[in-house]
């Protein structure tokens, strides 16, 4: 009965910059509503009734039995987050939302995201009203979604998400508000990764088909782990595409071909299969869930035997059916891993997540438009690379669809706007994997097998020689810089990119290293606005910040001194060389930090980084 028409966005707490008020509810006044009367906040927009739950999850009968309870009658000491959001919070229910729960998943692991969908501004202790809200990104906008803390229980369990903590509610309550959004519960069950990803990101999404060879797709995910993606997988069933969808910062990838095979190979040896929560839910021997979607976590390679393994990991929001094949949770595999190796990256706990070493694709991919029609997506991203022009745009829909509005989103690719983290920020390099850095005739891959000089490898010498005679040549002419990248400057950079540490460069480290310094070229053209040929320590600072990471007046000036001239005055080569090394440096840290706040070295790690790199 409280339920009044408020404006949106009225500029109080609980309302972030840009976001509009989902059913023209603020989270905020109506807090304030219910405070002020004693009232615990009931949703009259999505009520805890049938309705909201759907026709499609459960039978009548036992629709008819689901209880309402809130979290404070459900246990006496409940909160919305206890230390942390983790995916490993998450356990699927009888909803078909693995598509939500592992998009989710792999945005736990970023805290900026997590900022955006969780608002901090709400609890069970301080101005409690039964109220909670989360925010989504629908078709150009970020929504505020408002809900009751009433939730659906079945015989006294759980009937959709359930917290691993049963004092921790983050997770029923937000799956209550995506499910607010989309309609009902009934809708999360079965839909597309990709969507769930770009809802809780805003992240675009670019696809790319699979007549790649293997390591390119391995390279891909690797990349975009450690540039802050968000990643999942889906097995066949649910989402029947051969595809590879990227998105920015968001990654999906279909596992579909690889799983295929391995099903047959059941069915062909006639191996049992277990059936989880719904019919279509088929686990086979092996661990893997057919029609069920995954968090990709993390892409690696290890040492094995004598040759490298590439090895992905994986979530699975049912939070304990995992893969039992190869490199799996007590292989055999691992007996073969050298120690170090081993004791980084190897767990052995039955909570849903694994490390999956039999990855396959088959040379076929999926593209938008084929000779049957128009496949039916909620979004359709597209890649081109375009001379300069005039160019006409035409969204087509089938002709059976009725009229209806759409989004249309345009990026044009430059390296110093590719970022959500800072201005400057290094953007994903699997945005940048197929595009030619300046020109077709100096794409990287010419160059290198042009000063190569037909071997697989660079020396400093030919490092060198690239520097100045290609990447200087243009900048040199329009800037006038006087000197150009010097022996040393150029074995330190080569250093910092050799992962092998075998004084030598190949043609993946070196697309590395040609990758950022096309950037920073960008990036001292800019900030170079008086066409001077150097920064000063302003601009330094300004790149700096650009970029994400905060250093200190102390070492601002330190760096200075160690790149600039006697003037105090940098540059290019040596602002390249500044900027690579700290960003490499920053990127060390953090991977050997892991999830802590401090790292620790074997004498030979140190060395290695303080004498070579």
């Amino acid at each position: 009965m409280y339920q009044k028409k408020l404006g949106q966005n009225s500029g109080k707490i609980g309302n972030l910059p840009s976001s509009q008020n989902f059913k023209n509810q603020n989270f905020t006044e109506l807090r304030d509503y219910c405070l002020d009367r004693g009232l615990l906040f009931e949703d009259s927009t999505f009520p805890a009734q049938i309705s909201s739950i759907g026709p499609t999850v459960l039978s009548e009968d036992r629709l008819h039995q689901i209880e309402w309870l809130r979290p404070i009658v459900k246990q006496k000491n409940p909160f919305l987050i206890v230390d942390g959001v983790s995916r490993f919070d998450i356990c699927q229910g009888q909803v078909g939302d693995c598509w939500v729960l592992a998009a989710l998943g792999s945005v736990t692991r970023q805290q900026r995201f997590l900022d955006r969908i969780i608002p901090k501004d709400q609890g069970f202790k301080h101005n409690y009203a039964g109220i909670f809200h989360f925010q989504f990104w629908q078709f150009g906008n970020w929504v505020d979604v408002v809900i009751d803390d009433r939730l659906p229980f079945l015989n006294g369990q759980y009937v959709f998400v359930r917290p691993s903590d049963r004092n921790e509610f983050w997770p029923p309550l937000l799956e209550k508000a995506y499910a607010k959004l989309r309609g009902s519960y009934s809708n999360l069950h079965w839909g597309y990764l990709s969507e769930a990803l770009v809802d809780f990101t805003g992240g675009v999404q670019l696809d790319f088909n699979l007549q790649r060879p293997q390591m390119f797709l391995y390279e891909m995910l690797k990349t975009a782990a450690m540039s802050g993606s968000v990643m999942g997988c889906t097995t066949p069933g649910a989402v029947q595409s051969k595809n590879i969808a990227i998105f920015y910062p968001v990654l999906h990838i279909d596992f579909q071909s690889d799983l295929t095979l391995l099903n047959q190979k059941c069915r062909e040896e006639q191996k049992v299969v277990t059936v989880m929560n719904s019919p279509t839910n088929v686990v086979l021997e092996n661990g893997i869930v057919q029609g069920h979607a995954y968090t990709i976590v993390w892409a690696t390679e290890v040492p094995y035997r004598n040759e490298k393994k590439y090895i992905i990991r994986l979530w699975n929001p049912y939070g304990d059916t995992e893969w039992k094949g190869a490199w799996s949770d007590g292989s055999v595999e691992w007996d073969y891993v050298p120690k170090s190796y081993k004791e980084k990256l190897y767990e052995n706990r039955l909570d849903g997540e694994f490390w999956y070493g039999h990855y396959y694709v088959e040379p076929e991919g999926r593209t938008v438009l084929n000779r049957t029609g128009l496949m039916r997506t909620r979004d359709v991203s597209k890649q081109f690379k375009l001379i300069p022009g005039t160019y006409i745009i035409i969204p087509t829909m089938s002709p059976e669809d009725p009229e209806s509005e759409f989004l249309l989103r345009i990026f044009l690719k430059k390296q110093n706007q590719n970022t959500l983290r800072g201005k400057y920020a290094e953007p994903s390099p699997v945005m940048t994997k197929d595009a030619s850095m300046w020109n077709q005739d100096n794409s990287y891959e010419t160059v290198f097998l042009r000063y190569a000089n037909q071997s697989s490898q660079l020396n400093a010498f030919q490092l060198q020689r690239i520097l100045n005679e290609v990447v200087l040549k243009d900048l040199m002419a329009s800037l006038g810089n006087r000197d150009g990248f010097s022996f040393d400057s150029s074995k330190s950079l080569l250093a910092l990119m050799d992962t092998n540490a075998n004084g030598s460069l190949t043609l993946d480290e070196f697309g590395r290293l040609w990758r950022d310094l096309n950037r920073y070229k960008d990036i001292f053209r800019q900030e170079n606005e008086r066409n001077s040929g150097f920064l000063d320590v302003s601009d330094l600072k300004r790149v700096i910040e650009g970029t994400g990471l905060l250093v200190d007046h102390k070492l601002l000036r330190l760096m200075i001194v160690r790149y600039g001239d006697p003037s105090m005055r940098l540059y290019f080569p040596d602002f390249a060389c500044c900027m690579i090394r700290l960003e490499t440096m920053a990127k060390v840290f953090h991977n050997l930090r892991g999830d802590g706040r401090k790292i620790s070295f074997t004498e030979d790690q140190w060395f290695t980084m303080i004498m070579y790199c």
